[in-house]
């Protein structure tokens, strides 16, 4: 379908699927589209998982007065694809013959299913897609530019034409703008900064004393008819290794080629050299890539900026892991000019609330500038998630079986009772000991020779006898106590790994004296289903 197609959407793996932002940004990627083909569709896949995915089909980003959307988000469910049965997210390969269209899934598809709800309400929301438009060629879905000059990228906004400012707020004049963060045809930002000398009504708030505007380097203008106007810069690559040197990449492409014919020289890929792992031996741990940079901690003048990655593993010897999870350096604003919200750098973050599993993690600055300069209303504390390794979870099991009868009328034999699993272990918890036990038994001894059927019988025929005695004999003393014949084997507790049967034996007519206490109901227990599973 590539003459339907104008751009194949390709963007980074989110892995792993929960991470802060501030330690790595969202997977993101840049696309067109024209009059002819302004419907966007895009399928990521879940994984681990039978055959989940989300996704946008036929997203129209053309409005309908025929101009352009500036922004659309859109929160997602997960769909099945209808080619395989699973359940779970690690359910094993279970192909769907034959193969089923493709449906969302709801909270009532299966017992076992993670978004499950027995009430049937709606199902989780699993991502979320921001799509918005950075650049345009024309003003409308239905007008064609006349030539690619006529892109025109977003980036500065539109003048005001009238000043906002409240006459209650007093402010000396802008200060000059800054020079430009970048040095390259990369976007940029500048700035310029005013103080606030007076506020004549309280009630009234004064706008900010700071003020940016997008830039790029020098000779990168779109006067300059020999710029190429580049994308972004997308999301580096993962490291080529898992443990040790390895090396990553990212890309950009030209948005607008140069207005008189040249070629773009310009670099659309580059290349480094990464470490995840530095150790790779049995007592060292795996971490993350490290994520983007922080913004400086200073608006002007001398700051710190960090960055942040995350422990996948713990050491496999059970030591500690040392490797450093933030890093810190120096960064550079824009000169400072005197200004009445003076800030302290931000502290450190402490640590997690938690010792493994999420959590929450603070860092707090001071105010430094005098009250009676004016108010600040810049956020002296902040709050962020924080991750470590998953919690153990020990191994939980039932109490034992009682044992169950002897598996032989006669002779040597052996009896068993067993326990169930109720929790299974996880993240290095403790395993799960024995589930079933076995001890010997012993019951009479077993006849044999040629006279043992005659023997046998004429021993069945005197324990009958003798039993029916005994019954006539506790018929004479409790003549009131009379028990139901044994119920049936009740079914197996379990299919495999040994389960447990039971019978009863109900009193039919109990008597009414205070001190007859034996005559009571019966209970016998047997294993049964003692095979493996």
């Amino acid at each position: 379908q590539s003459d339907e197609v104008l751009t194949v959407i390709k963007a980074k793996a989110q892995w792993p699927a929960w991470q802060p932002l501030n330690v790595r940004a969202a997977p993101s990627a840049e696309f067109s589209v024209d009059r002819h083909r302004h419907l966007m569709s895009f399928l990521t896949m879940l994984g681990p998982s039978p055959d989940w995915n989300v996704g946008l089909s036929a997203e129209d980003l053309c409005t309908k007065d025929c101009g352009w959307v500036q922004k659309v988000v859109q929160d997602l469910i997960p769909w099945d694809a209808g080619t395989d049965s699973g359940v779970t997210y690690e359910s094993p390969n279970k192909p769907t013959v034959p193969q089923e269209k493709i449906r969302p899934l709801t909270s009532l598809d299966h017992p076992q299913s993670p978004f499950y709800d027995p009430e049937g309400g709606s199902i989780k929301l699993v991502a979320r897609v921001v799509i918005e438009r950075i650049a345009r060629k024309g003003e409308q879905c239905n007008i064609v530019p006349d030539n690619i000059d006529d892109i025109v990228a977003d980036l500065a906004p539109e003048e005001k034409e009238e000043d906002d400012t409240p006459e209650t707020c007093i402010y000396s004049n802008w200060s000059p703008w800054s020079a430009c963060s970048s040095s390259t045809c990369e976007k940029g930002k500048r700035m310029r900064q005013r103080m606030l000398k007076a506020q004549l009504d309280l009630s009234v708030p004064c706008p900010d004393t700071q003020d940016f505007q997008p830039c790029m380097g020098p000779g990168c203008s779109d006067e300059d008819g020999s710029t190429c106007m580049m994308s972004d810069w997308i999301t580096w690559s993962p490291c080529s290794v898992s443990c040790g040197m390895g090396t990553r990449s990212r890309e950009r492409y030209v948005k607008q080629f140069p207005e008189d014919g040249s070629m773009c020289k310009v670099p659309t890929e580059e290349t480094e050299k990464c470490i995840v792992n530095e150790e790779c031996s049995p007592s060292s741990c795996l971490v993350t890539e490290w994520g983007e940079w922080d913004e400086c901690s200073a608006s002007c003048g001398t700051g710190m900026k960090r960055r942040h990655r995350m422990i996948k593993m713990t050491p496999a010897d059970g030591s500690m892991c040392k490797a450093e999870t933030t890093e810190a350096e120096k960064c550079m604003m824009p000169e400072c000019h005197t200004i009445p919200c003076l800030l302290s750098p931000w502290s450190e973050w402490s640590d997690c609330s938690v010792t493994c599993g999420k959590g929450m993690r603070t860092r707090q600055r001071m105010l430094k500038s005098a009250a009676e300069l004016g108010d600040c209303n810049e956020e002296l504390e902040q709050a962020e998630k924080c991750m470590l390794p998953e919690c153990p979870i020990d191994c939980e099991l039932t109490e034992w079986s009682q044992w169950s009868e002897c598996n032989t009328s006669c002779g040597k034999g052996h009896m068993i009772r067993t326990r169930m699993i109720k929790v299974e272990p996880q993240f290095g918890g403790t395993a799960c000991p024995e589930t079933v036990q076995r001890t010997k038994c012993r019951v009479r001894k077993c006849l044999r020779g040629p006279g043992m059927e005659k023997r046998r019988w004429k021993e069945a025929r005197e324990k009958r006898r003798s039993e029916q005695a005994k019954k006539n004999l506790e018929s004479e003393q409790y003549p009131v106590c009379r028990l139901k014949p044994w119920t049936a084997w009740t079914e197996c507790s379990t299919l495999c790994g040994g389960g447990i049967q039971e019978r009863y034996m109900m009193v039919k007519k109990r008597s009414k004296s205070t001190q007859f206490t034996s005559c009571k109901d019966k209970k016998e227990l047997r294993a049964c289903n003692v095979h493996p599973c």
